[in-house]
């Protein structure tokens, strides 16, 4: 159930990604959950071996760091639908330093968990093998619907896709904060 939890933002993600993905090849999608995939296997990780000393001042901010980078992303993606300025370089989920920029700011609630874990003494190595595996499948399939939709909205799969991440980051804050 963690893992699912875990999960959903990525999901959401790259359902986002999959609108914009054009001529999609299984290679894409692929890649995309797999960069998700490893960051949420990779994040939890990190956080287990940092340990139990700095939980608390990562759990105060991680929600922060979350919602800033999804919203950058999402404000960057709108401005560039509204402005449909030629030498502005389109969204593309395909970019290596994007998609890292995305699978980093939806699994920064992984490393507070892997933080978590290392309290209750968690069985490390199964637990993010079973969290990278659940997200590449959901992933994998975000993409696909994602693109589905994204053939049917075309026009308006920037303005969307912006409006989601923006909303995923703003959901992010809230569940931090509350």
């Amino acid at each position: 159930m963690i893992g699912f939890g875990l999960a959903a933002d990525a999901f959401a993600v790259s359902l986002t990604s999959g609108l914009y993905i054009r001529n999609l090849k299984w290679q894409k999608a692929l890649k995309v959950a797999i960069a998700f995939g490893v960051f949420q296997a990779i994040m939890p990780l990190m956080g287990w071996g940092v340990g139990v000393g700095f939980r608390d001042y990562i759990i105060r901010f991680d929600h922060w760091v979350g919602f800033i980078l999804l919203s950058v992303l999402g404000a960057r993606m709108i401005h560039e639908a509204i402005s449909k300025d030629e030498e502005t370089e389109p969204f593309n989920p395909m970019k290596i330093e994007t998609l890292i920029f995305m699978a980093i700011a939806t699994s920064i609630d992984a490393l507070a968990a892997g933080l978590g874990f290392a309290v209750l003494q968690t069985p490390i190595l199964f637990t993010i093998a079973v969290i990278g595996v659940i997200t590449f499948w959901l992933c994998l399939g975000g993409v696909y619907i994602g693109h589905h939709f994204g053939d049917r909205f075309q026009d308006k799969v920037e303005i969307i896709g912006g409006l989601i991440l923006i909303a995923i980051g703003s959901r992010i804050l809230w569940e931090g904060l509350a």
